[in-house]
């Protein structure tokens, strides 16, 4: 079983990181990628030299292409000795056409160009002048060289950073002591509740290590999980992030600063991250807080994340789905051709031939009709509002559990082993209970995992509907607004959710039917 399992992960992540290949490279070299400004107000605005400038800047923020600007580059020539900071002032100045530049300047915009053009780059240079008439609102002059990112470059800057280790040496500034210290009090809570806790001086993530009251108790930080920036749907924070923070009103608590300070606060200090310059630049804000520069935190909300609740509608509805599904696919099965069974099989054809967004209206009208909530509202407390999307994701759910119950029982009754069964005088109760219905379900056992994962992305048009903050949404409105990274992460996660509830599938299916072995090879 274990050579199996193994097995069956390593190909299903090869397979995956194929897929997101394949993605990357529809999405990097086959879409415009004029497109990701469709939705960019500030692109919108900017005219001439200055939104070229700002494209190419974003391109190389996208992933599209190494960017690199003559000021840069005098920039590294200094860090690296090669000319001293006078010398850069001087150079940088670029002129409003080539023949405006002085010696200096031509000298090392010379260099700058045969430099990058051996490497590959195309140089291009943005005068203030053209034909002799001023560019209108086009800024400076400006020269910067562009090459375009392999795919596979991409591919495997993607791969590796997917994981990420935090370590003492993250923090590029002076920091003093670079060290992880073990503590049994959290000075968070005041330095006297027992809560072992590692901080690190150095690492990103103030927190290494630490206790909660929430499940699962036990939290890390010590290894991070990147799927991808977003730039639109949630600017600058990772889809991992973005599915996993929690939502609602801010829940103060009583926490104690670095300072000492004691107050009612949402800040969560267990999330605190390092922001170079933010303690002397935020003085009057952080001065009474923070003794040093992890003054980025978190707060504390209490709804639940986007996949708490995806996960929770989810789940709810798979539940739904299999206490009514399969009882009726039974008595499908057992009234065949009857009145029981026209009506099921009524019922399944109109969930498979009707739109989806068609039948959740339908219920979501009848709910307000008996009047029911038909809308999510994170502050509200009554339970009601579940009820109705609950029982739209699970309509569907229903209707496949019946067909695939009904066929595989009527299969069972008409195989050879329940003649024979029934030759040796066993009753049509025993010959259910023992034989037809433990064969009928073990395809059907098959499904669970990968209904239950899958509840964790959501459903599209049923949290649309019923204004569900889950992550049914992400994907569509990260289509809608050319969200590129948002688009290959969510790839990425429903890929690996697919490869992990086919291992999970097979593994429930072995321990339902004893028949099924992952130990011998076929013969």
């Amino acid at each position: 079983m274990t050579k199996y399992v193994l097995n069956r992960l390593i190909r299903g992540i090869l397979s995956v990181a194929v897929m997101l290949v394949i993605v990357m490279v529809m999405i990097f070299t086959l879409m415009d990628r004029q497109l990701i400004f469709a939705a960019d107000p500030v692109f919108s605005k900017r005219t001439n030299n200055a939104k070229t400038t700002y494209q190419y800047s974003k391109w190389e923020e996208y992933g599209y292409l190494d960017y690199v600007t003559y000021a840069d580059y005098l920039t590294q020539l200094t860090k690296s000795g090669e000319i001293d900071e006078a010398t850069r002032a001087d150079a940088v100045k670029l002129g409003r056409t080539p023949e405006k530049d002085s010696a200096l300047t031509k000298e090392y915009v010379e260099k700058f160009t045969q430099y990058y053009t051996a490497k590959g780059y195309a140089v291009t240079r943005l005068d203030t002048v053209m034909n002799g008439r001023k560019v209108a609102n086009g800024g400076q002059a400006a020269l910067f060289a562009a090459k375009d990112k392999p795919i596979w470059d991409r591919a495997i800057h993607y791969f590796t950073g997917i994981l990420e280790f935090d370590n003492i040496h993250y923090v590029q500034e002076d920091i003093g002591e670079r060290k992880l210290t073990f503590t049994l009090y959290d000075p968070m809570y005041g330095g006297e509740k027992f809560s072992p806790a590692i901080m690190g001086n150095g690492t990103y993530h103030k927190y290494l290590l630490y206790f909660d009251s929430k499940f699962p108790y036990i939290h890390q930080n010590f290894l991070t999980l990147h799927l991808g920036k977003s730039f639109v749907v949630n600017q600058g924070i990772d889809v991992f992030d973005t599915m996993t923070a929690s939502q609602g009103a801010y829940i103060p608590t009583q926490i104690t600063y670095p300072t000492g300070l004691t107050e009612q606060s949402a800040d969560d200090l267990h999330t605190a991250t390092y922001v170079p310059g933010s303690l002397q630049a935020g003085e009057v804000l952080y001065g009474t807080r923070y003794t040093d520069d992890y003054t980025q935190t978190s707060t504390f909300k209490g709804g639940m994340s986007k996949m708490g609740y995806s996960f929770l509608f989810g789940v709810l509805s798979v539940i739904l789905a299999y206490l009514i599904g399969l009882p009726l696919g039974v008595w499908m099965a057992l009234k065949a051709d009857k009145l029981v069974d026209k009506i099921g099989t009524f019922y399944i054809v109109f969930i498979t031939a009707v739109p989806s967004l068609s039948y959740i209206f339908m219920v979501k009208t009848i709910g307000y009709a008996l009047k029911i909530p038909t809308t999510f509202d994170l502050e509200s407390t009554n339970k009601m509002m579940y009820l109705l999307p609950i029982i739209s994701l699970a309509m569907p759910s229903i209707a496949r559990l019946m067909r695939w119950m009904r066929r595989y029982m009527i299969d069972q009754k008409n195989s050879d082993y329940v003649k024979f069964a029934r030759s040796n005088g066993l009753t049509e109760g025993e010959i259910f209970s023992k034989h037809i219905m433990r064969n009928a379900v073990v395809p059907i056992v098959q499904g669970i995992p990968a209904s239950v994962l899958f509840s964790l992305v959501g459903a599209f048009y049923t949290e649309r509907v019923y204004a569900i903050p889950g992550t049914g949404g992400l994907m569509v409105t990260a289509i809608q607004t050319y969200d590129n990274n948002v688009i290959v992460g969510i790839c990425l996660f429903y890929g690996l959710l697919s490869v992990v509830s086919l291992i999970l599938g097979d593994v429930m299916m072995a321990a339902v039917d004893p028949r099924i072995s992952f130990n011998t090879k076929a013969r």
